[in-house]
């Protein structure tokens, strides 16, 4: 058995006929390569341990310990995105100048069972915080800046009640609302004005519209073509940001919803481009509730394939700004794009925000006959028929009952 590098003692080895000295001089030889060997083997236990040590630094986002003394000078912006842990936002108040280290805010929180309850959105920080401090601001409801909220059905502008006393107000207002924010000392807000002048005027790549709805965008209304594009829910905005800066981070917040509510991708086999089912939600979310949408989408499926009116209140008053249910004559004989009882086909944009729900009507109607409906509870619930006789009675029914 060879045994070169010496790892074996010499009762283990053949005997060895060579002379004395050839003998010692290939021990003299082995010891030293048994030697080399080993420094090899600590060299990279070293190495390798330093390197898992330093491996799991990073990786643990800990690093070297410091500390700022105080509770902080200059006012910034933080915003935790979805999915940080706490070693992420460590790392990002770290990057941002708000602790000294990672690791100082992580060994203060460690205590904190807050810290790991912490939302994703923008929080007012100041820098040169210490880590408790930093700790305590993180955790503190008070700090996090209030995102706006969207509901299913709201519009860009604000709507007048019909007697003028008050005005419901639209996502524009609203957005302008949830861009205030103090920033050492000063009150700073984007005013409703110059988000509808960015709304108006603003190409589409500045207000992040996305490739499906550039076609319709660009040739919609300017005062209605970002009706729609702005879906339900919760919307983080960073304070300081420019009018034109606010409603793209909306609408880029608003289509990543939309491509995992289906849109465009799950419209293929509907007939209609990504926009007009979006168009169609939006009708949906207006007429009806949402135990009826999958009847109402079906409604207007029909209609659209027979070339029959929709006769949608909703898109009448749509354009006269009014939160009411039905119209008069003099509202439907109004002419213009909107008015689905003097136009065939849909509206030339969406008539509002639509939801998940909504949406999923849209792509996929509730099988049925249905061509007509009429609101015939007082909670709002529809009846469904598919001639108009039928239609006709249930409407005088819900009349003779006060529904409308």
């Amino acid at each position: 058995m060879s045994d070169d590098l010496g790892l074996f003692s010499e009762q283990d080895v053949h005997h060895d006929e060579r002379p004395r000295g050839a003998k010692a001089a290939a021990r003299s030889k082995r010891r030293r390569k048994k030697t080399i060997l080993w420094v090899v083997v600590a060299l990279i236990l070293v190495v390798g341990g330093g390197g898992a040590y330093y491996g799991y630094q990073v990786l643990s986002g800990i690093g070297s310990y410091e500390d700022f003394p105080g509770a902080g000078e200059a006012d910034v912006v933080v915003e935790v995105k979805d999915g940080d842990l706490v070693s992420a936002i460590a790392n990002t108040l770290k990057e941002q100048g708000v602790v000294a280290s990672a690791r100082a805010f992580i060994e203060a929180g460690k205590e904190n069972t807050g810290l790991t309850a912490i939302q994703p959105g923008f929080y007012l920080m100041k820098t040169k915080m210490s880590g408790q401090t930093a700790v305590d601001r993180m955790t503190d409801p008070k700090a996090k800046v209030v995102p706006l909220e969207v509901k299913g059905g709201n519009v860009l502008h604000d709507i007048t009640s019909p007697d003028g006393k008050s005005v419901t107000k639209g996502i524009l207002s609203m957005l302008a609302d949830a861009s205030c924010a103090e920033l050492d000392g000063v009150k700073k807000c984007v005013t409703a004005q110059e988000l509808r002048d960015a709304a108006d005027n603003a190409d589409a790549a500045a207000l992040g519209i996305p490739d499906w709805a550039q076609v319709d965008f660009a040739r919609a209304p300017k005062e209605n073509r970002l009706e729609g594009l702005i879906t339900r829910g919760l919307y983080h905005l960073k304070p300081g940001a420019s009018a034109p800066e606010l409603i793209k981070s909306v609408i880029e917040t608003s289509n990543a919803r939309l491509q995992g509510y289906g849109i465009p991708a799950g419209t293929k086999n509907t007939g209609f481009r990504p926009y007009e089912v979006l168009t169609i939600a939006s009708l949906i979310e207006k007429e009806g509730l949402e135990k009826d949408f999958g009847k109402i989408s079906r409604v207007i499926y029909k209609r659209l394939s027979v070339d029959q009116e929709l006769q949608f209140d909703s898109t009448v008053n749509y354009k006269l700004d009014r939160p009411i249910v039905t119209t008069s004559d003099e509202d439907r004989d109004r002419s213009g794009p909107y008015n689905t009882y003097k136009n065939k086909g849909l509206t030339p944009t969406p008539i509002g925000s639509p939801s998940r729900e909504a949406i999923a009507a849209a792509i996929s109607p509730e099988q049925g006959p249905w061509q007509y409906f009429v609101k015939c509870q007082k909670d709002g619930t529809s009846c469904f028929s598919d001639n108009l006789d039928e239609h006709n009675r249930l409407a005088d029914k819900a009349r003779e009952e006060g529904v409308f």
